[in-house]
């Protein structure tokens, strides 16, 4: 997995396998419809107290997985921060956290200037 923000997009790229096993595809979020950018130090916290989720779950480790109301995506790990991001014009997605080390420099790029 790998989060990248380009100049018109902010992207989680999965790897084939987590893509199977999580049920979800990457995630092209046009940088527009990004808003409430933060970095979430502990992650697997945030993801456990969601609710029901459907996609790869190996609880407090790992999860590639969606809430059932699809309005929610996690791709978070143990012990590496993430980036959360609220979404617009996407369907049913809402909000995304995605892990990554560099969650508090994506976070600044993604700032208003």
């Amino acid at each position: 997995m790998r989060v990248r923000v380009t100049e018109d997009s902010v992207e989680v790229l999965l790897s084939p396998w987590e893509k199977v096993l999580g049920l979800l595809g990457d995630i092209k979020v046009p940088r527009a419809d990004v808003s409430e950018v933060r970095v979430v130090h502990d992650p697997i916290q945030q993801t456990v107290g969601t609710g029901l989720k459907v996609g790869l779950r190996l609880p407090w480790l790992y999860y590639v997985a969606r809430t059932i109301r699809l309005d929610q995506a996690f791709v978070v790990r143990r012990g590496v921060p993430a980036l959360s991001f609220a979404v617009r014009n996407s369907g049913a997605l809402r909000t995304v956290l995605a892990s990554t080390p560099e969650a508090e420099e994506l976070a600044r790029r993604l700032q208003p200037s």
